[in-house]
């Protein structure tokens, strides 16, 4: 019995590690400062994704400029009616032998406001490829603030998990010291030491999740990844965003405000703005069946006639004529498909944007209502029931197997309020960034 003493405090002060103080600067190796959400996602905004979004920006400006122009005009020239039965006769090629020769110049006049329907069309196609970066924007965004709460979540169990595995040495190691001194059976001394192994192996398998996380978050970000399973160059800050006590009050509260949100959402203006340019297309078929005219001229040098001819012409297709009569119906049937098409991706895009946002809204709400339990009652409660066995134990009023399952009941209880942080805080970010996407790259 006289080693309960020391054993007590022991094993207080190993719980109050477990309870109170971080200590992830010591289970894992700090070789890099500590990223905030506002650096990683600045870092985001320009990755692989979002540069190939940009891109495709730049192809579609270039698509508006080939768009804007009217038809080249088109230069000739010809030599014609020379006469091989009985010669071109003598003298200088372009002035003198009777060869007919003229240069000329034809331009076509497009009807129907052709080009201005054609550069309507690109332009809608602009504003929506525009669109879609910034909606890859906010996709990577999300993911790189999700990969960040992982990072961070990851970092935090690890904290945990080495505080246990430290604590369960220290047990075993105090339990070896009793049964030599003949205070404890040499079978909880057993026990004692398999709990210490499986606390290891736990803290090896959090420091594996750490690496992965941060791993994730580098692919996303393009920052310094980890090398290798001993070193952690990548590491989140330890700032959660706090849990309202409501979270509905920025909410869309009626139809008009959530219409407002689900038009501030890029992805419902890239559909939008894909109609318009169906539109424009399908304008631009319709104005195929005002036939081009191509008005053009020529001077014409022809010794021993003249050699000043002029030659004025005009020329048109017959789409009405004898040989058949065609009205780009083909053209207006696929441009009225095409738009038909578009008007359903936005109609499926607003359905889908409108179910996001309620379900961020749900799950913002129900994280924050299930980390304020944790953090207000239920972590408090389990804290308080492994002080109380460490105590009991410590006096002979409890046994090892009832301190070995408030100790899982306390781990267990810390790890859930861990990922019950991680999921309010990616269910916050969430929210932010698409409700609000002119704030992209917030931090709490």
């Amino acid at each position: 019995m006289t080693l309960r003493t020391p054993f007590l405090a022991i094993t207080l002060l190993c719980t109050s590690q477990i309870v109170v103080q971080p200590v992830y600067a010591q289970s894992l190796p700090a070789v890099a400062q500590a990223l905030s959400l506002t650096e990683v996602l600045a870092a985001a905004r320009n990755n692989f994704d979002v540069q190939s979004a940009r891109q495709a920006v730049a192809g579609a400006q270039g698509d508006v400029l080939a768009a804007d122009r009217s038809p080249f005009a088109q230069l000739s020239a010809k030599t014609s009616s020379i006469d091989l039965q009985n010669g071109i006769g003598a003298g200088n090629v372009l002035t003198q032998k009777r060869i007919d020769k003229s240069v000329g110049i034809d331009w076509t006049w497009e009807r129907g406001n052709k080009r201005a329907l054609r550069t309507a069309a690109a332009q809608h196609a602009l504003d929506a490829a525009q669109a879609d970066l910034q909606e890859t924007q906010v996709q990577q965004l999300l993911a790189t603030a999700a990969a960040y709460y992982d990072l961070s979540a990851a970092q935090e169990r690890a904290e945990q998990v080495g505080a246990i595995e430290r604590s369960a040495a220290q047990l075993a190691s105090t339990a070896k010291r009793r049964v030599q001194a003949g205070d404890l059976a040499a079978q909880d001394a057993a026990r004692t030491e398999i709990e210490a192994r499986r606390a290891q192996g736990d803290s090896l398998s959090a420091e594996l999740d750490v690496q992965r996380a941060a791993l994730a978050l580098a692919q996303l970000t393009g920052l310094a990844a980890p090398k290798n399973l001993s070193t952690t160059q990548l590491r989140a800050q330890h700032v959660w965003p706090h849990a309202e006590a409501s979270t509905n009050t920025d909410a869309p509260a009626n139809t008009q405000e959530l219409d407002a949100a689900l038009a501030r959402r890029a992805d419902i203006r890239a559909a939008e703005q894909r109609v318009q340019a169906a539109q424009a297309a399908l304008d631009g078929a319709a104005a195929q069946k005002k036939a081009d005219i191509t008005w053009g001229t020529s001077l014409d040098h022809f010794p021993g006639t003249s050699t000043r001819l002029l030659e004025l012409r005009m020329q048109m297709p017959l789409q009405l004529g004898v040989l058949g009569a065609y009205d780009y119906q083909g053209e207006v049937a696929r441009a009225q498909a095409n738009l038909g098409q578009a008007q359903t991706a936005l109609d499926k895009a607003r359905l889908l944007a409108q179910g996001d946002l309620q379900r961020m809204q749900h799950e913002r709400s129900t994280s924050a209502q299930r980390t304020q339990s944790y953090e207000q009652d239920i972590l408090p409660r389990a804290r308080q029931v492994a002080s109380n066995a460490e105590l009991a134990y410590s006096k002979g009023a409890m046994s090892l197997s009832d301190l070995l399952d408030a100790r899982r009941t306390l781990r267990a209880t810390l790890l859930e309020a861990v990922a019950a942080r991680a999921d309010y805080a990616k269910a916050w970010a969430a929210w932010q960034l698409r409700t609000q996407p002119e704030l992209l790259g917030a931090a709490p």
